[in-house]
């Protein structure tokens, strides 16, 4: 497979697709993303919106396989509710528009819960239809996979050649303490001034239970609604950038820049999608 990886983030289809096929080039208009995706994988991604890129220099890379996750802000429950005439989905109607015109051979999408509601998901379904395409999508959690971590989100598989049937796994995630750091950073410990003001709205777990919530983009800055906070023998900590990477499921080597700040660690890990998930919708496509 010659791969596209639009909205390319750090990569994380790209680790979903664990070396079946090649990234003939990538798209994203964050830095602190695309220099962790250059450390990471070795490649630079083109600092585009995707919107303003002419067809046929997308056309140009020759890629008969598209993967992307597409911002959700517009789609998500925290969000304005924007959907299609949020400004950040036209990099996404711009690739509808291609792939109705010069569809790949294969897609990959990644999406919140709330993307299978709304207008953009008939939209892509449209164009997949009109495109050829056979297609499948799923919601799937990682705690189906046996991952302490409560991230719903929808895949969608398309494929001319058609999805390799499969029934989704349905096991039960194991205890938190695993996918711990062997040594804990004190400086993730939460004051007694913020608990004071926070704690009776923070989702706690310990070492022991099965799950953690979704963490989203402004974990270590927000506290209510953003993911769950660990509580130890030495009080309620934040989960490192480690550990919420860990729970996403990418590979131990997977290092940030020094040049991204701790906020723009936990955002771009918020913003990504769970590997060994987008590695189980990924092997439906045939080859």
């Amino acid at each position: 497979m010659q791969v596209l990886e639009l909205f390319s983030g750090v990569g994380g289809w790209r680790c979903a697709l664990d070396g079946r096929g090649s990234v003939v080039a990538a798209y994203d208009i964050s830095p602190h993303a695309n220099a962790t995706y250059t450390l990471n994988h070795g490649d630079r991604p083109h600092a585009m919106e995707l919107a303003s890129v002419a067809r046929a220099r997308l056309l140009a890379h020759g890629a008969d396989t598209w993967v992307l996750s597409p911002p959700c802000q517009p789609f998500c429950r925290m969000g304005k509710g924007g959907g299609l005439e949020d400004a950040r989905s036209r990099g996404f109607l711009s690739v509808l528009e291609l792939l109705e015109v010069a569809p790949p051979e294969r897609l990959l999408l990644e999406n919140v819960a709330g993307f299978l509601e709304s207008p953009a998901f008939d939209r892509l379904v449209a164009s997949l239809d009109r495109s050829g395409l056979a297609w499948r999508s799923w919601t799937l959690c990682p705690t189906q996979f046996g991952i302490p971590n409560q991230r719903p989100r929808v895949y969608v598989a398309a494929a001319r050649q058609g999805i390799l049937d499969a029934t989704p796994p349905a096991g039960a995630p194991g205890p938190l303490a695993p996918w711990l750091d062997p040594v804990e950073a004190t400086e993730l410990y939460l004051s007694e001034a913020i608990l004071a003001r926070h704690k009776p709205g923070l989702d706690l777990v310990r070492p022991g239970d099965h799950r953690t919530a979704c963490f989203i983009g402004g974990y270590g800055q927000r506290y209510v609604g953003s993911g769950s906070f660990l509580v130890t023998d030495h009080g309620i900590r934040r989960f490192s950038v480690g550990e919420v990477a860990r729970l996403l499921g990418y590979p131990e080597g997977f290092r940030f820049p020094e040049s991204v700040p701790m906020q723009a660690r936990y955002k771009l890990l918020g913003n990504g999608l769970s590997i060994p998930v987008a590695h189980w919708v990924a092997q439906r496509l045939p080859s």
